[in-house]
């Protein structure tokens, strides 16, 4: 085995697949790299609300396989993160110690899984993987990433943004190619969220004619003072809309808000996109009026846009627009860091229960 890893016990953080308010930290001999197999050391890791998302749309789309917990038939699960790792120990052929990678990791100290190497880092081949997107299979050697950028300030932005921005560029990118469906007006449910910020940001520079950001009255001078909403409402208000026509990008996830936008627009909808799920809590169902919520799922519009215009152009396109948002997002995200398992474990709870800033970013580490 070329390198080798510290000797030391793993730490994972892992929450109840059926209560995701419950987490624990899972403890474990570190064992090395089976065959195949490259060890992952993993220095830090985004947590937002999108990974709450991973956990309550988890079991529709495969994201509590990406990582199987030991303990999975007990109920544990373990969320998938972005953020960067460097390999410690190898047992793929053509990969040796020291690369660093951007990708999506578990929420531990370390991690494993059959790699195979790729024109710009490596791919994760593990068998229980072969069905998920290819985006969350690919880690991007920091030596060969287009989109690097140097330095602790700027990884931990791109720990917390690039992931959520592709999706929002994709949204914009989806409405775009349909003309917005005819519509002059977008409704950005959890407006202060991050993947909304996005989203705001491209329908903007787009031209987009309104749009109009929904979120809680804690939040609302925040969201005012992006500068990308034309206008803010809070949850209560929905009665407030204008009633031309429109397109509705929800990422809460609330049924009970998303409710009252359908019914008081009803066929003005032009087209209902769900892009998260924020509210983790609140009810979800059907809607009265207008076309049934759809989900937008970011991994199928990449692999539709790639084949249209080429990988390459379209990654130049995003790595464009991303460099944009990410060298402006100081102007209204901090960072907190967390390091250890307690501080991770109160990171996390403070995630869930909805009680970090959306001017914070939250940046962990379990070692």
């Amino acid at each position: 085995m070329s390198g080798e890893a510290q000797a030391e016990m793993n730490l994972t953080l892992e929450v109840r697949r059926d209560d995701l308010g419950r987490a624990r930290i899972f403890e474990e001999p570190l064992a090395p790299p089976g065959p195949g197999e490259v060890q992952m050391r993993v220095e830090r890791f985004a947590l937002t609300a999108n990974n709450i998302t991973y956990g309550v749309i988890g079991e529709m789309l495969g994201y509590w396989d990406f990582f199987p917990a030991p303990e999975r038939e007990q109920g544990w699960g373990r969320l998938p993160a972005m953020g960067w790792a460097e390999v410690v120990a190898s047992e793929a052929e053509g990969l040796e110690p020291g690369g660093r990678y951007y990708g999506c990791y578990p929420m531990a100290r370390y991690c494993a899984f059959k790699a195979t190497p790729t024109a710009d880092g490596i791919r994760d081949d593990s068998p229980h993987r072969s069905e998920h997107a290819p985006v969350y299979r690919a880690y991007v050697e920091t030596a060969a990433d287009p989109l690097h950028e140097p330095g602790e300030e700027a990884e931990d932005r791109h720990a917390l943004l690039r992931g959520l921005f592709a999706t929002a560029y994709l949204a914009d990118d989806f409405f775009a190619e349909a003309d917005y469906f005819g519509a002059s007006t977008a409704i950005v449910l959890s407006a202060s969220s991050k993947t909304a910020i996005g989203y705001a940001q491209r329908a903007s520079k787009r031209g987009v004619e309104q749009i109009i950001g929904l979120t809680s009255e804690r939040n609302r001078a925040f969201v005012e003072g992006l500068g990308f909403y034309t206008s803010v409402l809070c949850y209560g208000e929905e009665s407030e809309l204008p009633t031309e026509s429109a397109v509705l990008i929800d990422m809460a996830g609330n049924g009970e808000v998303l409710e009252a936008v359908h019914a008081h627009l009803g066929d003005r909808l032009a087209h209902s996109m769900v892009g998260g799920m924020s509210h983790h809590d609140a009810d979800r169902g059907p809607v009265s009026a207008g076309p049934q919520p759809q989900l937008f799922f970011a991994p199928e519009q990449i692999k539709k846009r790639s084949a249209e215009l080429g990988r390459e152009e379209y990654q130049r396109r995003l790595g464009a627009a991303l460099e944009e948002f990410v060298a402006a997002s100081p102007d209204w995200l901090g960072i907190e860091r967390s390091s250890g398992p307690e501080a991770a474990s109160a990171a996390y709870r403070d995630v869930f229960e909805g009680k970090t800033p959306p001017s914070v970013g939250r940046i962990v580490s379990l070692h």
